[in-house]
């Protein structure tokens, strides 16, 4: 995975060194997608769905880190194109949604429906749910911290294609070292400070038991010792369907998106093998010091690499579709 130099990112192809440390342009504007896409159409769009992610959010601030989660795994697989929300169909019957990364951990789709409804209402056809799903994860960013608010560039269309089996080819896992990280975000036409940068939503948000065990508790680990015994308290030796219990990600500050995450990682007090490899090279070591260290230096970096990341694949002209229904396609 790390020996890849070639990437698609967004409607571009763009060459990227795998192993070096790229920090890429931003793609929007290569992509056609751009920001106040909906003004002249439906101008309420972006009001609409921030509505709909500040009634979620206020009610459980979990849904607000499951729609920041839900652009990442969107994004990742088929490119930002909403395939993450297809359900499955007797022609399909193991879409993303029911890949082993996303099912039954993967949450918000209540929320993308209620904006998808709401829009439909204000002006049918119009808005896409691929940039529904970008707007509700800028959004949820906004209403888990303060001051976290950026422009989110539009223009997506909605993808056909949904594959259980491709969360595996794409998605990094948390058990990945550093090489892998590196090469699952190339892959993607993503940097090594963009992958740096966005693993602190693991600011927010909870981990199923079975993500990290047995992995992280067994010796040797570099997991801080008061952490790992209170997580063999929580979670089961051996976790199951069954049996799976959730733990926060960072205990601090759950449901505040902010560098706490950081400065978890510098303490080993982190929940993932992928979260402890950041400190794999000097590089990287440093990037998280001064994500963990200096005011308002991650927040910045966090917009920026999102918008970069909702920019990736996107499907545009006849490549996709204005989905009526965002869990299923368009049937003519």
């Amino acid at each position: 995975m790390a020996s890849k130099v070639a990437a698609v990112l967004s409607c571009a192809l763009l060459v990227v060194a795998a192993a070096g440390y790229y920090t890429p342009p931003s793609p929007a504007a290569t992509c056609g997608l751009k920001v106040g896409y909906y003004h002249d159409r439906c101008p309420e769009a972006e009001a609409i769905v921030k509505r709909a992610v500040g009634d979620a959010v206020r009610q459980n601030p979990g849904v607000g880190a499951g729609l920041i989660r839900m652009l990442f795994h969107d994004c990742f697989v088929e490119g930002c194109d909403a395939s993450v929300l297809l359900d499955p169909t007797p022609a399909n019957p193991q879409p993303e949604k029911l890949g082993p990364p996303n099912n039954p951990s993967l949450r918000g789709f209540e929320v993308i429906d209620a904006a998808k409804a709401a829009l439909e209402r204000a002006c049918p056809g119009v808005v896409s749910c691929a940039d529904i799903v970008a707007f509700a994860a800028r959004d949820a960013s906004s209403f888990l911290r303060r001051g976290v608010d950026f422009d989110m560039p539009a223009g997506r269309l909605d993808g056909r294609v949904s594959i259980a089996s491709r969360t595996l080819d794409f998605l990094p896992a948390p058990t990945f070292n550093l090489s892998l990280l590196v090469g699952s975000f190339a892959a993607k036409g993503l940097g090594v400070e963009d992958m740096v940068v966005l693993a602190g939503a693991h600011t927010v948000g909870r981990s199923h038991c079975s993500s990290f065990v047995p992995d992280r508790l067994a010796a040797p680990s570099d997991i801080s010792p008061s952490l790992a015994a209170s997580l063999r308290g929580r979670c089961p030796a051996s976790p199951s369907p069954s049996d799976d219990p959730t733990v926060v990600q960072d205990a601090v500050t759950p449901d505040t998106l902010d560098n706490q995450y950081y400065k978890n990682v510098l303490a080993h007090r982190v929940l993932f093998t992928s979260d402890a490899a950041l400190l794999a090279s000097p590089a990287t070591a440093r990037m998280v010091a001064d994500n963990a260290n200096i005011p308002g230096w991650w927040e910045d970096r966090f917009k920026k690499a999102m918008v970069r990341m909702a920019s990736v694949e996107v499907k545009t002209g006849n490549q996709g579709e204005v989905r009526r229904n965002c869990r299923a396609v368009n049937y003519r």
